[in-house]
């Protein structure tokens, strides 16, 4: 499958989101929304989702991080990204495929402090770098 992915990590406050090349190689940061609560989060989402599709590269597929404890059994917060994939895919034709996304945050904020000293802008940046990672990831593994 070539043509362009979109990596989303869901956050109860920010939802990071990373965008492959056309290729569908190589993962960049794209964007991080600021949301007020899951439903906002999806309608965001799948907001962001109709405008990349209509691009001239368009978006052939979504992969959404999902969460878990590192013994890899389910949390809360697998079970309300869980429940985000299930709405998103409600909104969109395009296929949706989950990615394990543990320690991407810790892995993220790492690669980002080699760059950024002050902490409050890596934060900004944070997000949408560990929605490339799991992006990243997924695409390595096809």
């Amino acid at each position: 499958m070539t043509g362009r992915v979109l990596g989303v990590d869901v956050g109860a406050r920010r939802v990071g989101l990373a965008i492959s090349d056309a290729s569908g190689t190589l993962a960049r940061p794209f964007d991080t929304i600021v949301v007020s609560s899951d439903a906002d989060a999806v309608d965001r989402v799948a907001q962001r989702v109709d405008t990349l599709a209509r691009d001239d590269d368009g978006l052939v597929a979504i992969v959404v991080g999902m969460p878990g404890a590192l013994d890899g059994t389910k949390t809360p917060e697998s079970l309300r990204v869980a429940a985000f994939v299930a709405a998103l895919a409600q909104r969109t034709a395009l296929p949706i495929a989950v990615e394990d996304e543990r320690l991407t945050s810790v892995e993220a904020e790492s690669r980002l402090a080699m760059h950024e000293r002050d902490w409050k802008k890596r934060k900004e940046k944070l997000d949408a770098a560990a929605a490339a990672i799991i992006l990243q990831d997924y695409l390595d593994s096809r």
